[in-house]
């Protein structure tokens, strides 16, 4: 599964590196038409916009699978194990409640949709709701591996209270400042 879960990752980073290049030079582009030439590409803008939307909600799933997303854990951490675990579990339930309904809605967005076409790209707009699809299935997939994971003893004591913090975060630059340039560098 951990090599499963790597390959995935490293397949949505080179997705979201490929859309932002793209809007970058369709962007770009599009400006250095406008200004030298007085043209310009008229879908770029609205192809743009779409590769946004879809580059948002990729890293979404990324930064959930990480679990990246910012959290409130003052509560959690005080808690013991099996307090910890049984407030996982409502708190996985809740995310996997709002996923399904997410999936109902983008599903019902996505159908409706489907017949209606972008005025520039002439691009099904279905394309643009499928996201909510792909996140909530990819996302509610991952909530029920945790629950999985909870229910069978099959997580550690430090995953249990995993979350980024903000202040954490903020420290954590304080003491090692070097870990950001590090990280920035290969980012870049």
């Amino acid at each position: 599964m951990d090599k499963l879960s790597r390959a995935l990752e490293k397949t949505l980073n080179v997705i979201m590196a490929f859309a932002l290049a793209l809007m970058v030079v369709l962007v770009f582009g599009n400006v250095v038409l406008r200004y030298f030439f007085n043209s310009g590409i008229t879908w770029s803008e609205e192809m743009s916009r779409y590769l946004f939307i879809w580059l948002t909600f990729l890293g979404a799933i990324g930064a959930f699978q990480n679990k990246e997303h910012l959290g409130v854990d003052m509560l959690i951490k005080r808690l013991p194990r099996k307090a910890k675990k049984v407030t996982l579990i409502v708190s996985d339930l809740l995310v996997l409640f709002v996923l399904i309904l997410l999936l109902d809605g983008s599903w019902k967005m996505t159908l409706i949709n489907l017949e209606s076409k972008a005025p520039a790209t002439g691009m099904p707009l279905a394309f643009v709701y499928g996201t909510g699809l792909l996140v909530s299935v990819c996302m509610g997939t991952m909530v029920i591996n945790n629950l999985y994971r909870i229910c069978f003893n099959k997580i550690s004591d430090d995953e249990l209270g995993k979350m980024n913090d903000s202040e954490e975060l903020i420290s954590l630059h304080n003491e090692q400042p070097e870990y950001f340039d590090i990280k920035e560098e290969k980012q870049g």
